[in-house]
């Protein structure tokens, strides 16, 4: 005899809709910083006056991308902890995390690098890296890799979850 049945899986929403965003997230990251950007630099764009303006364009609309994973991130997980009984404490603060570091960049890392990336004086040809710059990548860098290792903190407990309400 065959049964029928009417039990299925249901994964919540909330928890497809983090999984679906982390995914593309992390890939959309790992897409500009490893295939964007060095490509950019190889060719010999980085050497030309309309570089700044070129990668603010870039950033400006990758930075407001990021900040509306960050936030269906956080609010997927925040949704999720009051559905879930297996939720740990330390994903929503890697979320709140994530949702500042988007935040840094948006409105602080990115305008300042392009800032310091225009040469206002036309008359001086120096084509030196200013110390500034050399900081602002370096904590660029350093907010990057964190962001990478949190997101892929979160989206491995993400996949490892049941989905059980």
């Amino acid at each position: 005899m065959n049964a029928i049945s009417n039990v299925e899986f249901k994964r919540p929403v909330w928890h497809t809709m983090l999984t679906l965003t982390l995914g593309f997230w992390l890939s959309a990251s790992l897409l500009i910083d490893w295939v964007i950007m060095p490509s950019m630099y190889f060719s010999g764009m980085m050497n030309l006056d309309s570089f700044a303006s070129a990668g603010y364009s870039i950033f400006w609309n990758f930075n407001r991308i990021e900040l509306l994973s960050a936030g269906a991130v956080l609010t997927s997980i925040l949704a999720l902890s009051k559905t879930q009984l297996r939720w740990h404490g330390g994903v929503a603060a890697l979320a709140v995390t994530l949702f500042s570091i988007s935040l840094a960049f948006t409105y602080f890392l990115t305008p300042q690098m392009c800032a310091t990336g225009i040469d206002l004086n036309l008359f001086d040809s120096v084509s030196e890296v200013p110390a500034s710059m050399n900081l602002l990548h370096g904590l660029y860098w350093s907010f990057e890799a964190f962001k990478l290792t949190a997101l892929g903190l979160i989206f491995g407990w993400c996949w490892r979850q049941k989905g059980l309400v």
